[in-house]
């Protein structure tokens, strides 16, 4: 019997197995979908659809180099526990040596690109057999630099937080490493004021100016006192305008200055942020089994 797409595609559907997986299975049993099934089930790639729904927003962030490309990605499990499993933390680095290789647009084309004798998709779904628990690949962005600029990387507790930074004009990584670091423990939005939009600055202005005639504030004086809390805002939220955490009495442009670099940008993962997480309770989940 001749397989079609929409076969392949009606039985990915049902089992949440590769293209290929399902090919092969409905090659061998002749088309026939429920045997099919059954044969995905019994090969145990079968298992990653039904931990499709479950929850998961825990995992690790990773940044992989190689010459002048970086890839900082987020691969999301359902606990802690198995984002500490060494089988994981390969897994992360695998997707983003493989990442890195292919140079991906989106996370479907990432999954769907070749990686050892299968795809990526596939790979994970046979550690999600491995492991047993839910795993998918949330995000990643690839970023390049010329033979001026060096990259940072750092990961804080393992992963649970990863920054890649670029600076320019030097080669020292380990200058670019606490950048990364300051990056990862201090949250900015922004390298520079320059990023931040003019709305944005229109609408905290309008805030800070609302705020200071509530307190009573003669007008005379009002805009000075923006002025002032507005430097305070972009402090907040502008990488070079914040007290450098190994050294707060200067500020990070100013200290990256000092050393003939630049910042060129940084990226920052912190992983499940934005995400659902699953709130549990424990004693109850072990009252909920005793009555059973």
């Amino acid at each position: 019997m001749a397989i079609t797409a929409s076969m392949v595609k009606e039985l990915r559907e049902k089992t949440g197995a590769g293209m290929m997986d399902c090919k092969k299975a409905l090659t061998e049993t002749d088309g026939d979908m429920e045997k099919a099934i059954d044969l995905l089930r019994e090969k145990g790639i079968a298992k990653a659809a039904k931990k499709a729904d479950r929850i998961a927003a825990e995992g690790l962030a990773y940044v992989g180099v190689e010459g002048n490309k970086a890839a900082i990605v987020e691969v999301n499990s359902e606990t802690d526990f198995v984002a500490k499993n060494e089988n994981f933390k390969n897994l992360v680095a695998d997707v983003a040596t493989s990442i890195l290789k292919n140079a991906p647009q989106t996370v479907e084309e990432a999954l769907g690109q070749a990686h050892e004798n299968t795809t990526l998709q596939e790979y994970i779904n046979t550690q999600i057999a491995k492991i047993g628990e839910k795993i998918s690949l949330r995000r990643f962005e690839i970023v390049e630099k010329t033979d001026n600029d060096v990259f940072g990387a750092y990961l804080h507790m393992g992963g649970k937080i990863g920054v890649v930074t670029i600076l320019e004009g030097t080669n020292d990584e380990e200058l670019a490493k606490d950048v990364a670091m300051h990056v990862a423990a201090i949250k900015p939005s922004y390298v520079s004021r320059d990023e931040v939009s003019e709305e944005e600055v229109a609408r905290e202005r309008e805030v800070l100016t609302q705020q200071a005639l509530n307190e009573g504030k003669p007008e005379n004086i009002v805009a000075k006192m923006v002025e002032g809390r507005l430097s305070k805002y972009f402090e907040d939220i502008c990488l070079l305008d914040q007290p450098f955490v190994k050294d707060g009495d200067q500020k990070v442009g100013k200290y990256v200055s000092n050393k003939d670099a630049s910042v060129k940008g940084f990226i920052r993962y912190e992983v499940g942020e934005g995400m659902e997480k699953r709130e549990e309770n424990f004693a109850e989940e072990v009252m909920s089994q005793v009555k059973k």
